[in-house]
């Protein structure tokens, strides 16, 4: 396209506003970055403070000795069990334990963090969407 066409569009039509906004439209000071957070805070002096409790740490085991490979073959076979879902951990791991006490009568709602129900999720790394937590 043309700059008369492109601008006659611009004209007729308005801003594209449903076209994706990327680092390339916007200013030459625009950086629209990678979703990441930051690790710390900018101040009114426009000075950035960097805080240490929010730099993610990443814990990785030694691994030194260890046989296996950090490669796994595409030849290899295809495992025979079905893939883990939250409806199957729940089936295995909590269900048994809410049947067994609800037979007893020691069942109450008010408990459920004897089941892994967590209460808040404060402090968390991964915080739960709202819609699907319990509360």
């Amino acid at each position: 396209m043309g700059l008369l066409s492109t601008l006659m569009r611009g004209f007729v039509r308005g801003a594209d506003r449903m076209s994706e906004f990327t680092s390339k439209r916007g200013s030459r000071t625009h950086n629209k970055g990678r979703g990441a957070r930051p690790t710390g805070l900018n101040l009114s002096s426009r000075k950035f403070v960097s805080i240490r409790s929010m730099i993610p740490e990443f814990v990785v085991p030694h691994l030194e000795g260890f046989k296996l490979k950090p490669y796994v073959s595409y030849r290899c076979p295809k495992g025979t069990e079905a893939p883990l879902t939250a409806e199957s951990l729940f089936a295995e791991v909590v269900a048994p334990q809410i049947e067994k006490d609800f037979e007893e009568g020691t069942f109450s709602k008010d408990q459920l963090e004897k089941y892994g129900f967590e209460p808040t999720q404060e402090g968390k790394l991964f915080k739960l969407y709202p819609k699907n937590y319990v509360r």
